[in-house]
């Protein structure tokens, strides 16, 4: 597998391995790339693996896809298409990052450009966010991918806009400023750390309303597309302690992004969203 020492992330995509920046603070595209993929028509690319995901994106793409023009594609067409600047992809890779000893892999959606490169290492990234643990066996995550698929638009255009304030803080931007106080707080149980997985134990950190909910009644709440109203997307290695990555993002049902972290998980510190976490947004 080949690794780029600069980035020090895999990604696998089932076309072949590639390595891409996974972190919060990418290299920025340059502003020819940007220009580029404004002008481009995005290739949605499905999974021959994954029906529960293609479902998942075609519709949220369907509805909420405003950036540019965009065609549904699979696997073979993205490696007839990749060479080619007219053509930028939104694309479901396989990630994991070299200096995780227990090689856990998470599930990203990547935005990248097409044109002259060779190796699709080298494809122009201009966004990047978690979706899933790779291992998962539940494939639960359909509620986020709206709001993925919005924070992507969002993300192009803040780096268009505020190119200076996103290389120098990348997506936890979108943690400054926020304010939590007259949201609703929707969280599940089990993307919670053991010591804040009930209401009592997360009202002792945060004074916000909050609420613990299960996932067909998130669901049905984001189809409401109510005001003032937050969620929890959680991605990381449940259930395996002590290695790998966990993820942390709040949105609200219209995509935007109120709060971005990820850690290593530890024996000590557990796979979830935790009391330092919500120490973070109480404000």
């Amino acid at each position: 597998m080949k690794i780029v020492p600069r980035i020090g992330v895999i990604f696998t995509l089932l076309l072949g391995s590639v390595s891409v920046n996974a972190g919060d603070k990418p290299p920025l595209p340059s502003t020819e790339q940007m220009g580029l993929f404004m002008n481009s028509t995005t290739c949605v690319v499905l999974e021959d693996a994954s029906v529960s995901y293609n479902i998942y994106i075609k519709d949220a793409v369907e509805k909420h896809w405003k950036i540019t023009d965009y065609e549904i594609i699979d696997r073979e067409e993205f490696e007839e298409r990749r060479f080619m600047s007219k053509y930028s992809f939104l694309v479901l890779v396989e990630t994991t990052f070299e200096d995780d000893p227990e090689g856990v892999s998470y599930n990203f959606l990547n935005l990248l450009m097409g044109g002259g490169a060779q190796e699709i290492e080298e494809m122009p990234e201009l966004v990047s966010l978690p979706l899933a643990y790779d291992d998962d066996p539940e494939i639960d995550y359909g509620y986020a991918v709206p709001a993925i698929v919005e924070y992507v638009q969002r993300h192009v255009r803040f780096v268009q806009s505020r190119r200076l304030i996103a290389k120098m803080f990348g997506k936890k931007y979108f943690n400054r400023g926020r304010d939590f106080r007259d949201k609703a707080l929707m969280l599940m149980e089990k993307q919670m750390t053991p010591d804040m997985n009930t209401l009592f134990k997360v009202k002792d950190v945060y004074p916000n309303y909050v609420k613990f909910v299960t996932l067909e009644e998130l669901e049905e709440t984001l189809e409401k597309d109510e005001e003032n109203v937050l969620y929890l997307h959680h991605v990381g290695p449940e259930g395996n302690d002590g290695a790998g990555r966990c993820f942390e993002m709040i949105f609200d049902p219209q995509g935007e992004l109120y709060y971005y972290n990820y850690r290593e998980v530890t024996n000590e510190n557990k796979d979830g969203f935790s009391k330092k976490d919500l120490r973070k947004i109480r404000y």
